[in-house]
């Protein structure tokens, strides 16, 4: 009687000890729980440090944009031939008209480049007028989910905005100039006929999407790289 007792009795505290530390475990489950929900920023912040993100980002890629050949030496933003003469450019270059092309298409990325430091109060403006219904989702979507995001809600706003800019750069630089002087020799050969292109349209939209990009490849930094985090506001959105 007196062993099965003693059984009892320890098999009581054991009980007893499991239960203890399922309800220690529980209670720091609850705790950290309760800190992080406390150390989580609010949609306020997250809203706020989405738009820094973007506005680090946009005046960085600004900056890299509009030194020389930040838009030619790129191949990954470099503005290209508009469609119409890219697909008779071969026989354009058997006649002769390679110097010329290869300056026309200079000449574009060169008034990109010029029209690139007025594009930063544009940008930035469009940054602090967007709102962030989904604010938190984008935190933690992809890489470049602000970018993405300010892209397709605010790209034609940009291009209205730009494009007059683009097109004093491209009258300072002979865009339109170059751009005759290879249509003029194209259509006497008839390789090409007389057809209108609207260049301002081109280089704005192109020169747009490689500012994109640029900011994505910012806002990818800002997300990977804590040394790209240089506002407390931003460390305290995306980590220290």
């Amino acid at each position: 009687m007196r062993k099965i007792t003693f059984l009892l009795f320890i098999a009581s505290l054991i009980f007893a000890s499991v239960a203890s530390a399922g309800l220690l475990d529980k209670a720091k489950s609850y705790k950290d729980k309760v800190t992080s929900a406390r150390e989580a920023p609010d949609t306020d912040t997250t809203v706020s440090g989405l738009k820094e993100a973007l506005t680090v980002g946009s005046k960085n890629a600004v900056s890299f944009v509009s030194k020389t050949d930040g838009y030619f030496g790129n191949p990954e933003i470099r503005v290209p031939m508009p469609e119409k003469i890219e697909k008779h450019e071969k026989k354009l270059r058997k006649i002769g008209l390679g110097k010329d092309l290869d300056q026309f298409l200079l000449s574009m990325n060169r008034a990109a480049e010029r029209a690139g430091p007025k594009a930063k109060d544009i940008f930035i403006d469009a940054v602090k007028a967007m709102t962030f219904q989904d604010a938190r989702s984008i935190v933690k979507g992809g890489d470049t989910a602000a970018t993405d995001y300010l892209r397709s809600k605010s790209f034609g706003k940009l291009a209205a905005e730009f494009r007059p800019i683009v097109a004093s750069a491209m009258d300072e630089v002979g865009v339109t100039r170059e751009y005759k002087k290879i249509m003029k020799r194209a259509t006497a050969t008839r390789i090409v006929r007389e057809e209108d292109v609207d260049l301002d349209r081109h280089v704005t939209e192109r020169a747009l999407a490689g500012l994109f990009v640029m900011v994505g490849k910012e806002e990818k930094k800002i997300r990977s790289d804590p040394a790209a985090r240089v506002t407390e506001l931003l460390r305290q959105v995306f980590g220290k």
